[in-house]
């Protein structure tokens, strides 16, 4: 069996972590091929390292003097290495950036320094074979990810390899030059791993003991989800819960290796398993609760409108045109309604309206703003009669007016539209019908 471990910044901040993540990795022989992120905050007032590289290569770029930034970056790693006591030193290493960012290697590169050096110390504590990202990890001259091209180059290399350290975060192009992907990138190097090495398990350790039911900025202590499909994981990520970069799913499900997201700092708890499907029952009728504020309903009447061929097309365009994109669009015989985001709507709304009544013709058009998208998520629902009407009564109970309800074909989600005023009081009376009660 093989493993492959992902650690995220806050489980290798200091020395302290560093040497829970080696104790989790020991721990398991199967577990071989680490990506480490780069150093975290150590306090709510501490910075991000890749913050500070971002931050000091913006005075190299601005051609100011950034050595004073560098050595407080320099500082940082060379207090991992000493708290670890290791025999390793990075003086040369932050000599060719130093002359990197003086040449204007760009902000990736910049950036991805972060995750290299981290890699460095991982390698040197774990006694693992350093393998620099940028060498298997390849990006097109667009510099868009070539994923096949990666999965050979990374296959190849690692099968010659029996344990081995990955920066996360970055790669190369052909050309050599660094690319990174989106923050929180590193996930996106885990998944690609896992599948290169065609891996049993990926394992995500970060600060949290798995996937939560609901926001716990809203519920006190939610439960933890055990177990969550693909599908599920990507209906609650869209929506606004976040533990794994929504990327990272792809590579590992196109080959059905399970992720497992666990607490570096609780390693005896289990996590949340995520799945390509399962026969586990949920503990609860749902799986997770997330949402959305700042959306803007459009409701569009028009009389015979589902006679009309092409009304929706007609209506879509004008949003379109304008380059934006919807949310949800429920209908009825005779109106239909497009939620987008109020941010983007704001300052193109009469371009988009005259758009619609050159277009579509309606009898009216109605806007109603300051909404919020609930996805009520789960697999559970499908087998259990009367989920929405349990939806409806909690929150008739809890005071809060609905605005909209959208359930899927696939009764994998609910959506419900309330005001902004009324997103939080939404989240508790569904999570009190659902979970609380249960319990």
């Amino acid at each position: 069996m093989i493993k492959v471990v992902k650690f995220g910044g806050s489980s290798l901040a200091n020395a302290g972590q560093f040497a829970k993540a080696g104790d989790i990795i020991r721990a398991d022989e199967r577990r071989r091929y680490v990506i480490p992120s780069a150093p975290g905050k150590r306090n709510d007032k501490d910075t991000k390292v890749t913050d500070m590289l971002y931050a000091c290569y913006a005075e190299a770029e601005a051609e100011e003097d950034f050595k004073q930034k560098l050595k407080k970056i320099k500082e940082r790693y060379d207090s991992i290495i000493n708290g670890l006591n290791l025999k390793i030193s990075l003086e040369e290493e932050f000599k060719i950036i130093a002359e990197n960012f003086k040449n204007k290697a760009g902000a990736d590169y910049a950036a991805s320094r972060g995750e290299y050096l981290n890699g460095i110390i991982m390698a040197a504590y774990l006694g693992f074979e350093f393998i620099d990202a940028a060498e298997v990890v390849c990006f097109n001259k667009s510099g868009e990810f070539d994923a096949d091209k990666t999965d050979r180059i990374l296959s190849r290399r690692l099968k010659k390899c029996e344990r081995a350290v990955i920066p996360g975060f970055y790669g190369a192009r052909e050309d050599g030059t660094v690319c990174t992907f989106s923050r929180g990138g590193s996930d996106i190097t885990g998944s690609i791993v896992a599948k290169a090495v065609r891996a049993d398990l990926y394992e995500n350790w970060t600060d949290v003991s798995g996937f939560l039911v609901a926001d716990p900025r809203i519920i006190k202590d939610p439960q933890v989800i055990r177990v969550i499909t693909y599908r599920e994981l990507r209906e609650l990520s869209y929506m606004g819960a976040s533990v794994l970069h929504e990327e990272a799913v792809f590579p590992v499900r196109k080959a059905g290796i399970p992720i497992n997201i666990r607490n570096t700092n609780a390693p005896e708890e289990e996590g949340t398993l995520i799945v390509e499907n399962t026969c586990h029952h949920s503990k609860y009728t749902i799986t997770g609760i997330a949402g959305k504020k700042g959306f803007v309903a459009v409701n569009i009447d028009k009389d015979m409108m589902n006679s009309e061929v092409g009304f929706c097309r007609k209506v879509l365009t004008a949003f379109e045109q304008n380059g934006i994109s919807f949310e949800h669009m429920p209908s009825g015989i005779d109106t239909m309604t497009v939620f987008v985001h109020q941010e983007e709507f704001e300052g193109k709304e009469q371009q988009v309206l005259s758009a619609i009544h050159r277009l579509a013709e309606p009898d009216t058009i109605d806007l109603e703003a300051d909404l919020a998208l609930i996805a009520v998520v789960g697999r559970g629902m499908r087998a259990m009669r009367g989920t929405a009407g349990r939806i409806f009564s909690a929150l008739s109970h809890a005071n809060v007016n609905v605005k909209m309800i959208d359930q899927g074909s696939s009764e994998l989600n609910i959506i419900i539209g309330v005001k902004n005023a009324d997103f939080e009081a939404a989240i508790e009376a569904i999570y009190d019908i659902f979970v609380k009660t249960q319990l």
